[in-house]
């Protein structure tokens, strides 16, 4: 059995182990930068950038969801689902609904006006288990993004 509470700073080498393993599940195995220090001084620091919960099981973390604030200019304030992740050998034991439920009961304590994340269109798994739970896939948006890289080039450009 599993216990979900919110996540510590002596948690994070546990919780970038998932999100390490949550790269190699969507290809992207080089992706990651972030580092243990980045999340401890991100999540715990000062400036408080994000709330993590993690689920775990006989002192080791096989499960997180990590969620952020951000304002829609629809709705109000609203937060968002950067990643929910639960370890491989353990998918579909209930324990990604357990910690969605966390974030849910999160997001109505702030009094959000909605929580919304990605999924990536060809995770069929996980757009059946979201859409089970009332969430609305919107596959007629598209994610923009620009990083590192496009930043710069589109201040030198601009």
């Amino acid at each position: 059995m599993y216990s979900i509470r919110e996540a510590k700073a002596e948690d994070m080498p546990q919780v970038l182990g998932l999100i390490q393993e949550l790269a190699s599940f969507e290809k992207e195995d080089n992706a990651v930068e972030v580092s243990v220090e980045d999340l401890i001084k991100d999540g715990f620091g000062e400036e408080k950038l994000f709330q993590c919960f993690v689920a775990e099981t006989a002192a080791v973390i096989v499960g997180m969801a990590l969620a952020y604030p951000r304002y829609s200019t629809w709705k109000g304030p609203v937060i968002h689902l950067e990643d929910l992740i639960v370890t491989e050998r353990i998918r579909g034991s209930g324990l990604g609904s357990a910690l969605l439920t966390e974030v849910v009961k999160y997001g109505n304590s702030l009094g959000v006006k909605r929580i919304s994340w990605e999924v990536l269109d060809w995770n069929e798994p996980a757009i059946s288990f979201y859409e089970k739970k009332g969430a609305r896939v919107m596959r007629d948006w598209d994610v923009v993004q620009l990083d590192e890289r496009g930043i710069k080039a589109f201040l030198e450009n601009n």
